[in-house]
């Protein structure tokens, strides 16, 4: 292997955790705003809030097809319909006293709040020892 393919692939590391911690970061955006607006209220006439998801895919393009990390492929949405529920002193409210809310299941929520949070925390583990390692190296030669 070329010394410049060395150099190039020993940094690649950071990169790699560092779009992990990019795509954890967004995945926690997500549940935050869905555990915001669990409580959102519409009409019924009018659609829900929709649940975000995250959809995330391998980078592909390093050596051998492996260690360039994800990205974010784009934002997916829950159903509009949501969940009618009886709430007469809503403003909101129509005639039969129904309001629309989301239908988002909190403990679902929390679920993927630790999920993302222990993403994240293992990619900047990742990045930390890698600092570390180098670290180590760039003293070895004094």
């Amino acid at each position: 292997m070329e010394i410049n393919k060395i150099g190039s692939r020993a940094f690649s590391t950071f990169g790699t955790a560092a779009s992990g911690m990019g795509a954890y970061k967004l995945w926690l955006d997500a549940v935050a705003d869905n555990i915001s607006n669990i409580n959102t209220v519409r009409r019924t006439d009018e659609p829900a809030f929709q649940e975000r998801f995250v959809n995330v895919a391998a980078s592909e393009g390093g050596e051998m097809g492996v260690g360039d990390g994800v990205y974010v492929t784009g934002a997916v949405f829950g159903s509009p319909e949501g969940i009618l529920s009886y709430d007469p002193n809503s403003p909101l409210a129509d005639e039969q006293g129904m309001v629309r809310k989301p239908n988002i299941d909190l403990s679902e929520q929390m679920v993927h709040l630790i999920e993302a949070q222990r993403g994240y925390q293992a990619n900047a583990s990742v990045f930390e020892r890698a600092k570390a390692a180098y670290e180590s190296i760039l003293t070895i030669g004094r």
